[in-house]
């Protein structure tokens, strides 16, 4: 398979030419082409969208439902938000509820879903600070153990998919599970933390390699006291994951102000994305001042001003909007932060990759390399999706 674009957004540079695409891999780029191929003229080859912190999206929610199906459901329609790829996350739950997640980690794996690819599993919690635990469950926060980190890690029968843990520095054990992170290969970040900056300057030691959901649920900026904030914007070898530019939970010139210091080298785009139509109770979004309430087969969106109303939680056009998705993310963002697209190909792929270790097959144009792509026009919309060489269409999200 062939595609031309004027515009291929590769490490480096932007090219201008011919990506072949083979066995979904990558397996060359050319200057010119004898035979057929599929134009793309003026929009934008990126390598795929990698999303390292979503719990759900639209008809599937890892976090709410905790089963294979609902991975298999976030595989199937992700690719509807440009995302080739993802780490599943959990929540702060009980470790019974964490367990759960990670058997169904384990089978999605096993099963192989089609669309966007399971990289692995996001641990955002247990062990973080209550204080500052936002949409958690304060009775599932608690103090960093070892022991139940050993427990956790066992749990896996792919251990290879516990990838990125989220744990408060601060706290007392934190440093032994930080330490035992490092040396199995998952990256850690500071999060839902009220630690003093010079608490995250001593624990940097462990190896933590950014911060999650930078600004939100985290100690803030003081002059006195830059707090977790601050260290997120002072340690340059540090990155900044940022949940979707919605303008609520991080304001646009709060982004843009991290952006200034740290360059798109020193941040990642998520979504933070919970699949609200699946929540299997009542989640009260108190950002969005809505409650999304499970009324037997539909969900019920109890609004702050009285007013109802209900929808099909597998309908993925009457739940898609409910949450904004993370090609709408990139789009909002560069509508207030000044951004090229080596800046975004650079945010939202080559550092998520990077960062949870998978460059040596995502996250960069290159032979090699699988053959995962974004395609958006000069507005920033999504035109197409290729998830390791299979271009996703309707047919998929419909099925």
């Amino acid at each position: 398979m062939i595609l031309y674009s004027k515009h291929i957004i590769l490490e480096d540079r932007e090219f201008d030419g011919f990506l072949e695409l083979q066995g979904g891999k990558i397996k060359g780029l050319h200057s010119a082409w004898d035979g057929p191929y599929r134009d793309f003229g003026d929009q934008v080859i990126l390598p795929g969208f990698i999303d390292i912190h979503i719990h759900g999206w639209a008809t599937g929610s890892f976090w709410f439902e905790k089963t294979a199906g609902a991975v298999g459901e976030m595989c199937r329609t992700l690719p509807y938000a440009g995302v080739t790829s993802f780490l599943a996350t959990s929540g702060a739950d009980t470790i019974p509820e964490i367990k759960r997640c990670i058997v169904a980690a384990d089978e999605a794996y096993e099963a192989g879903y089609p669309g966007a690819e399971l990289l692995g599993v996001h641990l955002e919690g247990p062990f973080i600070n209550p204080q500052y635990r936002g949409m958690q469950r304060e009775e599932c926060c608690i103090a960093p153990s070892l022991e139940m980190m050993e427990e956790l890690y066992g749990s896996f029968r792919h251990p290879q998919l516990c990838r990125h843990m989220t744990i408060a520095v601060e706290r007392e054990g934190a440093g032994e599970v930080l330490a035992f992170c490092r040396s199995h290969g998952i990256q850690t970040a500071v999060g839902h933390s009220a630690a003093t900056f010079e608490e995250i300057r001593r624990m940097r030691e462990y190896g933590i390699g950014g911060f999650t959901h930078t600004f939100s649920g985290m100690r803030g900026f003081h002059h006195r006291e830059p707090g977790v904030a601050g260290a997120a914007l002072y340690f340059d070898d540090m990155m900044c994951e940022f949940a979707k530019q919605t303008g609520m939970t991080v304001s646009h010139e709060a982004f843009d102000i991290a952006y200034r210091i740290k360059g798109s080298g020193r941040i990642i785009l998520t979504t933070d994305c919970s699949g609200l139509a699946q929540t299997q109770t009542e989640f009260d979004h108190y950002v969005r001042k809505m409650k999304f309430v499970k009324d037997g087969d539909r969900l019920r969106i109890d609004h702050y001003d009285g007013r109802k109303e209900w929808v099909n939680p597998r309908d993925y056009e009457a739940v898609k909007e409910l949450e904004l998705s993370y090609a709408g993310s990139v789009q909002n963002m560069a509508r207030h932060t000044r951004v090229d697209w080596q800046d975004i190909m650079r945010m939202t792929s080559l550092n998520p990759a990077r960062y949870i270790h998978v460059d040596d097959r995502k996250g960069s144009i290159e032979p090699g390399k699988d053959a995962d792509l974004t395609i958006l026009d000069q507005d920033l919309n999504l035109v197409c999706v290729y998830c390791r060489g299979r271009e996703i269409g309707n047919e998929m999200c419909s099925q």
